[in-house]
């Protein structure tokens, strides 16, 4: 702390018993030194919501004592103005998922905010620069989070803060999903399942973007109309006992040539039904095992294809950002953001993503 360095308690020059004016001017010397002191260290501490143990969403908890990071060689440090909240993010602080963080860690990848300092050999970015994140080495519940400089990308002047932490994660997948592995071809047609959240919402504004015919479906009637609003053709309500049938309809003989699923638990068995031939689904969510018959996926060569951004290369990962920025320039790309929480909300935000009745745009923490 500089002001610790700096600043010494004084003490008499002599060894004569100091006047009652001279202990008065030394306590005021030595009180103004204990608040500068407390003010320095204030300055270098924040709030973040920490996890101590893996449970449910009441394990997230804030703390205003958090030592600020430092950014080390190619680190960034960055003062967050939101996070976004992915489902991820629940199952990995249930413990039920397959990457388990040492604990205690503060959740979150998707900051957006501005950089407040650079470390060592960073040259693609330095202090005032507004960015984007898909992923934070400290976590980006907080109101500061160091991220690897290559895993920080420029935020468009055209977006806002919000929106700018509803890009990394559903962006990405979106884009690795539909088009790195499921090669996804103008002329084609894909179900997007479960489209008002923020991966879905991705995908239907790349696919109308890439020439896709583009079906979706959400669960209430704001997630419908959000959805029709982000470049679905036709829409359908999950929640129908019928809506199978509707889509078969509106698919025709032919068939869906992708699917992108969201609940993967709860719906495979009937999408390798809605596939055309050498259709794939692309598995981005799940929630627990499902029985399916393998024999739906030989009558017509359809693929189940799990997708990961965690597995992305470096060369990937620049391609997703290449298409996301070039669509936020054209203007077909625009986050839509649904609701905000503040920091200390967090466990609520968790139980709303999971619990809730259905999304509506992405989920964001404001510090």
């Amino acid at each position: 702390m500089p002001v610790a360095r700096f600043v010494k308690k004084s003490q008499p020059t002599n060894q004569e018993t100091p006047t009652f004016k001279s202990r008065v001017r030394l306590d005021l010397i030595d009180c103004l030194t204990d608040i500068l002191i407390a003010m320095a260290a204030t300055r270098n501490v924040m709030r973040a919501v920490r996890v101590f143990e893996f449970g449910g969403p009441e394990v997230l908890k804030l703390q205003s004592n958090v030592l600020i990071p430092d950014p080390k060689e190619n680190q960034v440090l960055i003062k967050v103005h939101a996070c976004g909240v992915n489902p991820v993010e629940t199952y990995i602080r249930s413990g039920n998922y397959a990457r388990k963080p040492a604990l205690p860690y503060t959740p979150g990848s998707d900051v957006a905010g501005v950089i407040e300092s650079v470390g060592e050999h960073v040259t693609a970015f330095k202090k005032g620069d507004r960015v984007f994140t898909i992923d934070t080495i400290s976590g980006g519940y907080a109101d500061y989070a160091v991220a690897a400089a290559n895993r920080v990308f420029p935020l468009p002047d055209k977006l806002d803060f919000r929106q700018g932490a509803a890009i990394g994660i559903p962006y990405f997948t979106a884009y690795r999903a539909l088009v790195q592995k499921g090669r996804a071809k103008a002329g084609e047609s894909v179900l997007v399942h479960g489209a008002s959240g923020g991966v879905g919402i991705a995908t239907c504004q790349i696919a109308r973007a890439y020439g896709l015919k583009v079906l979706g479906t959400a669960g209430t009637e704001e997630g419908m109309n959000l959805v029709l609003r982000n470049g679905v053709h036709q829409v359908f309500n999950h929640r129908e006992a019928n809506y199978i049938d509707k889509i078969k309809a509106c698919a025709g003989v032919e068939g869906v040539d992708i699917i992108i699923e969201m609940l993967s638990n709860v719906n495979l068995a009937a999408d390798l039904q809605l596939l055309s031939c050498a259709g794939r689904v692309m598995v981005v969510g799940c929630r627990g095992p499902i029985e399916i018959n393998p024999r739906d996926t030989m009558s017509k060569e359809s693929s189940i294809i799990g997708v990961s951004l965690f597995l992305a290369t470096e060369e990937e990962r620049h391609a997703c950002a290449a298409a996301v920025l070039a669509g936020v320039e054209a203007g077909w790309l625009s986050p839509a953001v649904g609701c905000g929480y503040a920091l200390g909300r967090a466990a609520e935000a968790h139980a709303d993503i999971i619990g809730g009745t259905g999304a509506a745009g992405k989920v964001v923490l404001l510090p």
